[in-house]
């Protein structure tokens, strides 16, 4: 069994190649995120995950570390493919979104960073009116691409996993998804 992590900033596209592929390949598609509210509300801590992040901060660090667990014990039994942020962007800079203690009870396969150009995703984020989104230079949107890079190495050289990055370019969906799906059989 294969236990997967992809990851794209957001306005990468990658919710969406991920959707997509689910439909051609067998994975159990779990969010990072929602492992983490189901043992924080299990555990009595919080009714729902906006509330995750006002949790003291070695509380949140022992959840993140309980769902890489959790979901490691599911790629045991079926292909798992995780979606989740590989670095966080916040006003004091960069955040690991799989620091060591998540990584060593995670040990994922492989790491899928899914990119576009720059101006590519502060297109979609300008037009995306689900989400409230802080503008950024297509330079700060590079520079987020390029910590997911170097981030996602790093994560790979702690866990002996390899590193694929699948281009999601405008109008390219299909060759985009069957690329992903390519790899991921």
């Amino acid at each position: 069994m294969k236990l997967v992590v992809l990851t794209g900033i957001p306005g990468s596209g990658s919710t969406t190649v991920l959707n997509k592929a689910l439909e051609e390949v067998d994975y159990l598609h779990l969010n990072y995120g929602d492992i983490m509210t189901e043992i924080a509300v299990e555990k009595g801590l919080v009714e729902n995950r906006d509330e995750l992040r006002k949790l003291p901060a070695e509380t949140q660090k022992e959840i993140q570390k309980d769902a890489g667990i959790r979901i490691k014990e599911k790629s045991e039994t079926e292909n798992v493919i995780v979606d989740t942020h590989c670095t966080i962007s916040t006003p004091s800079g960069f955040l690991p979104g799989l620091p060591k203690w998540v990584l060593e009870g995670l040990n994922p396969d492989s790491f899928i960073l899914i990119e576009a150009y720059p101006e590519e995703i502060a297109f979609r984020r300008s037009n995306d009116e689900s989400r409230q989104r802080d503008a950024e230079s297509a330079e700060e949107i590079q520079l987020h691409q390029e910590m997911n890079r170097a981030a996602s190495m790093a994560y790979a050289t702690l866990t002996g996993a390899t590193v694929k990055i699948v281009y999601n370019h405008d109008d390219e969906l299909d060759s985009t998804v069957a690329g992903l799906v390519e790899f991921l059989k």
